[in-house]
């Protein structure tokens, strides 16, 4: 294979060192001492002190690990092991002789059939070559079972036993004279059977050569059974079959285009109508793409369709959102992308606006950086609701230094909650790969940790993650529903300031997904009030140093608030706008009030004054919006102002819409300016939308409000806006003082 291709289908590693403690566990966070967080020395005693007294009251009986930075104490899930170098031993296929370690494990899979949960990955060892070449390695697929039944406690227990032992589930025939090695175990379950895919090749060494001579690549499908769903011994739970090659299943024309299929890596999916699919990638010349292949009769046969990604597209995941609207996420020449296909792969074409905190560009303008890879991607059905469940590796908004850090994210395709951080890298021991399972109401993740000499595989449970993600989904279920009986749509809606509980510099996003940070400004009913130059909010709806990343801004948005101006000012006075992210917040689309009452619109920095006026002290309802990424209106009162505005594209101004602002940093200094009940949409509003939005405007302001002073969010609890253990010090005293014990307890 060209060197693009083998390096871009090589596992997934780093080229530093593991550190492991005396347990053979991994140490999470940095070599160096953290930071502490942003916060006074009384403060910081105190909950430090809090701290260790709850941590006598509850004892030491496992509970996350706490991890301390500039951001905040993030409590951590617990790991346990699967695979560990040098440790885990892996008996022959379907075999009881006594098993042999790996020096190192890649490629997590994780899923669950028959009441049994399998965890697979690549198992590489150094061959014990004969003939002394002292270069092979040997790689097989391997498998860990744990009853799906089991509680936290006794899947701990049971695989930090001694005895625990793993499986080969494919390969491992290796002999004298050959060698096998297999990459990217993909594995599909349904019902009490698995489905593993893998791609590889054998070593056959020629003695008239005297020397190593590789077998042309396959791919190749083995398909296992539960046979003991509901015993946990260290017996095996899945009996294997023989495995099948299944290039003679793909069609020639494809062969011709393409060569070296293998799997991805991570967990394929059963659709709703039961069809199995699988993502795949393959080369085409020099170039990776990806694609996928599935099977309508339960895994007996398998379509191969003919169009693929865009080349230079890999580490691609799939989901299937919609009914039989399939969606893939993948990894395309310096960013990540989302495609989607109504005809099961014949055709690929970018969904943009489709899973927006995806969508990214490198930021070091690296074609190949491997750390803007989804590592999972699973559609789950969760307090009733359909959402999509995802991780990728993300930077703490600190300096470089700082360890990277594995988040989890939830989204209904319209609002994008972040979770995490769930795992944090040191200099030496970084998360490589990830995959989710979401079954019997318990949501499980498993990751690939080390470095390029040394991988180890722990799964954790993510029960506190689960609660949060309950809670917020009730959250948005509550607000929908009272906003749906005001008639305001809710279609598209991603955000909501108002939050009367909201003040000082933060306005609380009610969907509790992305707050606005406030500066100079009075706290008011359901907003705040600016009051001269730099008096304002900013909405960081698309930062990626924030992790906050609704990329659909910069394609299309309607972002409506209610604006009261209490004083004529002496000159223009901005309003609201959207800002870019280019250093200096440069204004692609805005309005401001003028001196002489007029409205006046703002596109690409440039200011208009309309013929069209304002009143004094009046609530006017205003609406910027974005269609198609380069045209851009304004609306007072569900009427356009001026002109719609032609504007460049975006993407071409080599920066993207970062933030909405309200109020500024310009204007007169005795202006004075009310910003209430702000909502952000993921699409262009309708004229009769707008005004539906106006007419119920005096009705939402009290039924939201109440309702949610009388429902709360589901759990008592008051919501918190980008979802991140990054709250204030109350919140981070409350969390210590009674979440510890209860996370504990959960354990």
């Amino acid at each position: 294979m060209l060197s693009r291709v083998a390096a871009v289908m090589a596992p997934r590693t780093d080229n530093r060192r593991r550190v492991t403690g005396s347990s053979g566990r991994r140490r999470e966070g940095g070599e160096s001492e953290p930071q502490r967080p942003n916060m006074s020395r009384h403060l910081f005693t105190s909950a430090v002190l809090l701290l260790l007294f709850v941590m006598m009251c509850c004892g030491t009986c496992g509970a996350a690990a706490a991890v301390e930075s500039k951001s905040g104490v993030v409590q951590l899930p617990k790991w346990v092991d699967i695979f560990l170098p040098n440790k885990t031993q892996v008996v022959a296929k379907n075999g009881s002789a006594a098993g042999t370690p790996r020096d190192s494990f890649v490629s997590p899979s994780l899923v669950s059939a028959g009441g049994v949960i399998a965890a697979f990955a690549g198992g590489r060892v150094k061959y014990n070559d004969p003939h002394k070449s002292g270069w092979l390695d040997s790689s097989d697929i391997v498998a860990g079972y744990i009853s799906a039944a089991g509680t936290w406690p006794s899947i701990v227990a049971e695989i930090t036993n001694n005895g625990w032992k793993t499986h080969t589930a494919l390969g491992g025939w290796n002999g004298k004279d050959h060698v096998s090695v297999w990459y990217w175990p993909t594995a599909v379950a349904r019902d009490n059977k698995v489905f593993l895919i893998a791609g590889g090749y054998e070593w056959k060494y020629n003695y008239d050569y005297k020397k190593w001579l590789r077998d042309e690549w396959d791919i190749q499908l083995v398909v296992g059974e539960v046979t003991q769903a509901k015993d946990i011994k260290h017996s095996k739970q899945i009996s294997w079959g023989e495995p099948t090659s299944l290039l003679p299943q793909i069609p020639q024309k494809m062969k011709s285009g393409l060569d070296h299929f293998a799997g991805t890596g991570g967990s394929g999916i059963v659709m709703g109508n039961g069809t199995l699919v699988c993502p795949l990638i393959a080369a085409n010349g020099n170039h990776p793409v990806s694609m996928i292949t599935y099977s309508t009769d339960n895994g007996k046969s398998w379509e191969f369709p003919g169009r693929t990604s865009p080349a230079d597209c890999f580490y691609p995941r799939i989901t299937e959102w919609e009914n039989g609207k399939l969606l893939m996420v993948a990894l395309c020449g310096g960013g990540r992308k989302v495609f989607e296909s109504r005809d099961m792969g014949k055709n690929w074409t970018e969904a943009i606006g489709t899973l927006s905190g995806v969508w990214t560009k490198s930021k070091s303008g690296a074609r190949w950086d491997e750390g803007l890879h989804v590592g999972a991607l699973i559609t789950a059905i969760v307090e009733g609701r359909k959402v999509m469940l995802y991780t990728h590796k993300a930077s703490h908004p600190l300096e470089a230094s700082e360890p990277n850090a594995l988040y989890l994210w939830v989204t209904d395709n319209n609002r994008t909650l972040q979770i995490g951080p769930v795992s944090e890298d040191s200099v030496v021991n970084k998360t490589l790969d990830s995959n989710l399972l979401y079954s019997d109401d318990a949501l499980h993740l498993l990751q690939a940790k080390g470095d390029r000499e040394s991988t180890a595989i722990s799964l954790a449970r993510l029960t506190d993650e689960l609660k949060t993600i309950k809670s917020v989904l009730r959250t948005w279920a509550q607000l929908d529903a009272s906003f749906s009986e005001s008639s305001t749509p809710t279609a598209g809606l991603v955000g909501f300031l108002s939050n009367t509980s909201s003040g000082g510099d933060t306005w609380i996003d009610e969907y509790r997904c992305v707050d606005a940070s406030v500066t100079k400004a009075a706290k008011v009913k359901n907003g705040f009030k600016f009051t001269g130059p730099g008096s304002m909010a900013t909405w960081h709806v698309n930062s990626r140093e924030d992790n906050r990343q609704y990329s659909f801004v910069n394609h299309r948005f309607t972002l409506v608030a209610t604006v009261t101006i209490h004083q004529v000012p002496k000159g223009s006075t901005p309003l609201l706008g959207a800002g870019l992210g280019d250093g200096h917040g440069a204004k692609i689309i805005g309005l401001s009030c003028g001196m002489n009452k007029t409205w006046e619109t703002v596109f690409d920095g440039k200011k208009t004054t309309s013929n069209t006026t304002w009143e004094l002290g009046k609530e006017h309802q205003v609406a910027l919006m974005l269609q198609d990424g380069n045209k851009g209106s304004v609306y007072v009162d569900g009427v356009i102002v001026g002109s719609p505005a032609k504007i460049p594209k975006v993407g071409a101004l080599g920066h993207e819409i970062t933030h909405f602002y309200f109020g500024g940093d310009e204007g007169d200094s005795d202006s004075s300016v009310t910003v209430t009940n702000v909502f952000l949409y993921n699409r262009p509003l309708s004229v009769g939308e707008l005004k539906m939005v106006r007419k119920s405007d005096g009705q939402k302001k009290e039924t939201v409000t109440t309702k949610k002073k009388k429902k709360g969010n589901g759990d008592g609890k008051k919501g918190k806006g980008d979802g991140s253990m990054r709250g204030g010090i109350s919140r981070l005293l409350l969390l210590l003082g009674l979440g510890f014990c209860a996370s504990v307890a959960l354990y």
